[in-house]
């Protein structure tokens, strides 16, 4: 048997669109207060993308500054994996929407679901598939358009989430240093927690789901703390 590879990232891209949402902004939209929300959250601020922005359009600038980053081409890319809860539609892949814009013509591509711990999930996926020998080098990006699936009159979400994308380049190589590895977990009883009930196979849209606001992202907020922090 082949020894395991070693899986190193060896760049690393960002980027937020150029609208910023302040406490201050917030406290005009909904009940809420700057020393509330940094009190609870630590945050002051958060980007929104614009309204013609998709998910995959944050994802691909991303992507192009990790691959800047790494110092190689698209083309050298043969994985491609965008972890996301915010997909531009349903089909095809978002990942296939930024393979299409940054030119990764040699890569495989899928999207993978895991919300707020997806972009770890997606890591650690990569790095199995090198490990492996199904790819070299792969790129993987954590992109969410998290303000289109908010409820902007729940103070109790809103202010919590915002807009934007994080990538990485990961390849095979690198001695003595590297992912070493992952400890994954999941406890599904507890999805009612934090969800999106709306819009899937199981409440489809409807007239009456809409009037409902149950496409909008719902959450018990002391207990996501108690079983989370």
């Amino acid at each position: 048997m082949e020894p395991t590879r070693t899986v190193s990232i060896i760049g690393t891209g960002s980027y937020v669109p150029e609208k910023v949402l302040t406490n201050q902004d917030l406290e005009k939209i909904v009940d809420t207060s700057d020393e509330w929300i940094f009190s609870r959250t630590g945050m002051r601020e958060r980007h929104i993308a614009a309204p013609d922005q998709a998910t995959s359009d944050l994802g691909t600038e991303a992507a192009k500054a990790a691959l800047a980053d790494a110092g190689i081409s698209a083309e050298e890319i043969d994985l491609l994996i965008v972890a996301t809860l915010s997909p531009d539609m349903l089909f095809p892949s978002t990942a296939c929407f930024v393979q299409e814009r940054i030119g990764a013509k040699n890569a495989f591509c899928y999207d993978l679901g895991a919300a707020c711990s997806g972009f770890l999930y997606a890591l650690d996926t990569a790095k199995n598939q090198i490990a492996a020998g199904a790819a070299k080098t792969a790129l993987v990006i954590g992109a969410e358009k998290m303000s289109t699936f908010l409820d902007w009159e729940d103070r109790g979400t809103c202010i919590l989430f915002g807009d934007g994308a994080g990538a990485a380049v990961l390849q095979a190589g690198g001695e003595g240093r590297g992912i070493m590895k992952a400890a994954m977990g999941c406890d599904g009883s507890l999805a009612d927690l934090l969800w999106t009930p709306g819009g899937g196979s199981r409440n489809p849209a409807t007239h009456e789901m809409i009037d409902q606001r149950q496409q909008y992202l719902k959450m018990q907020g002391r207990e996501v703390f108690k079983h989370a922090v």
